[in-house]
Protein backbone atom coordinates (compact mmCIF):
# COMPACT_ATOMS: atom_id res chain seq x y z
CA UNK A 1 0.00 0.00 0.00
CA UNK A 2 1.33 3.41 -0.99
CA UNK A 3 1.55 6.12 1.77
CA UNK A 4 0.21 9.51 1.02
CA UNK A 5 3.18 12.08 1.45
CA UNK A 6 2.46 15.99 1.66
CA UNK A 7 4.49 18.59 0.08
CA UNK A 8 4.76 21.94 1.37
CA UNK A 9 4.62 25.11 -0.05
CA UNK A 10 6.12 28.02 2.29
CA UNK A 11 7.41 31.01 2.70
CA UNK A 12 9.81 32.43 5.33
CA UNK A 13 10.91 36.27 6.14
CA UNK A 14 13.46 37.84 8.76
CA UNK A 15 12.84 39.54 11.86
CA UNK A 16 12.27 43.05 10.12
CA UNK A 17 9.83 41.37 7.44
CA UNK A 18 12.24 42.79 4.49
CA UNK A 19 13.07 39.78 2.51
CA UNK A 20 10.86 36.65 1.92
CA UNK A 21 12.40 33.29 0.61
CA UNK A 22 9.43 30.97 -0.67
CA UNK A 23 10.35 26.97 -1.13
CA UNK A 24 9.02 23.82 -1.37
CA UNK A 25 9.34 20.70 0.25
CA UNK A 26 8.22 17.17 1.50
CA UNK A 27 9.34 18.15 5.46
CA UNK A 28 8.05 21.04 6.37
CA UNK A 29 9.65 20.54 10.13
CA UNK A 30 13.21 19.45 8.91
CA UNK A 31 13.18 22.05 6.13
CA UNK A 32 12.54 24.95 8.92
CA UNK A 33 15.17 23.34 10.97
CA UNK A 34 17.80 23.78 8.45
CA UNK A 35 16.89 27.67 7.81
CA UNK A 36 17.30 28.08 11.85
CA UNK A 37 20.38 26.55 11.91
CA UNK A 38 21.63 28.13 8.78
CA UNK A 39 22.70 24.44 7.52
CA UNK A 40 24.75 26.02 4.33
CA UNK A 41 26.52 29.50 6.02
CA UNK A 42 26.78 30.33 2.56
CA UNK A 43 23.21 29.90 1.22
CA UNK A 44 20.48 32.66 0.75
CA UNK A 45 18.75 32.64 4.01
CA UNK A 46 21.68 32.27 5.68
CA UNK A 47 22.75 35.51 4.27
CA UNK A 48 19.39 37.17 5.27
CA UNK A 49 19.00 35.62 8.59
CA UNK A 50 15.58 34.27 6.85
CA UNK A 51 14.36 31.95 9.79
CA UNK A 52 10.79 32.67 10.59
CA UNK A 53 8.07 30.32 8.88
CA UNK A 54 4.80 32.61 8.39
CA UNK A 55 2.75 31.14 5.67
CA UNK A 56 2.46 27.93 4.53
CA UNK A 57 0.14 25.33 2.22
CA UNK A 58 0.11 21.43 2.01
CA UNK A 59 -0.60 19.54 -0.81
CA UNK A 60 -1.15 16.04 -1.83
CA UNK A 61 1.18 16.17 -5.21
CA UNK A 62 4.52 17.35 -5.65
CA UNK A 63 3.74 18.62 -9.20
CA UNK A 64 0.84 20.74 -7.67
CA UNK A 65 3.20 21.89 -4.99
CA UNK A 66 6.22 23.22 -7.21
CA UNK A 67 3.49 24.82 -9.73
CA UNK A 68 1.96 27.23 -6.85
CA UNK A 69 5.41 27.55 -5.45
CA UNK A 70 6.15 29.01 -9.20
CA UNK A 71 3.31 31.39 -9.01
CA UNK A 72 3.88 32.26 -5.66
CA UNK A 73 8.05 33.18 -6.38
CA UNK A 74 6.35 35.19 -10.06
CA UNK A 75 3.92 37.36 -7.91
CA UNK A 76 4.50 41.00 -6.20
CA UNK A 77 5.76 41.34 -2.72
CA UNK A 78 1.98 42.89 -2.27
CA UNK A 79 0.29 39.43 -3.20
CA UNK A 80 2.92 37.71 -0.76
CA UNK A 81 2.16 39.90 2.01
CA UNK A 82 -1.56 39.78 1.43
CA UNK A 83 -1.28 35.71 1.45
CA UNK A 84 0.76 35.96 4.75
CA UNK A 85 -1.86 38.77 5.95
CA UNK A 86 -4.60 36.46 5.28
CA UNK A 87 -3.22 33.00 7.11
CA UNK A 88 -0.89 34.81 10.03
CA UNK A 89 -1.72 38.43 10.42
CA UNK A 90 0.33 38.55 13.57
CA UNK A 91 3.15 37.46 11.17
CA UNK A 92 3.84 34.91 14.14
CA UNK A 93 7.01 32.26 13.62
CA UNK A 94 4.24 29.03 12.51
CA UNK A 95 7.51 26.80 13.22
CA UNK A 96 7.83 27.73 16.97
CA UNK A 97 5.15 25.25 18.23
CA UNK A 98 6.19 22.31 16.22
Amino acid sequence: MRQERNYYVYINTNKLHHVFYTGVTNNILNRNYQHKDKDSKLSFTAKYNINKLVYYETFNNIFDAIDREKQIKGGSRKNKIALINKLNPMWKDLALDW
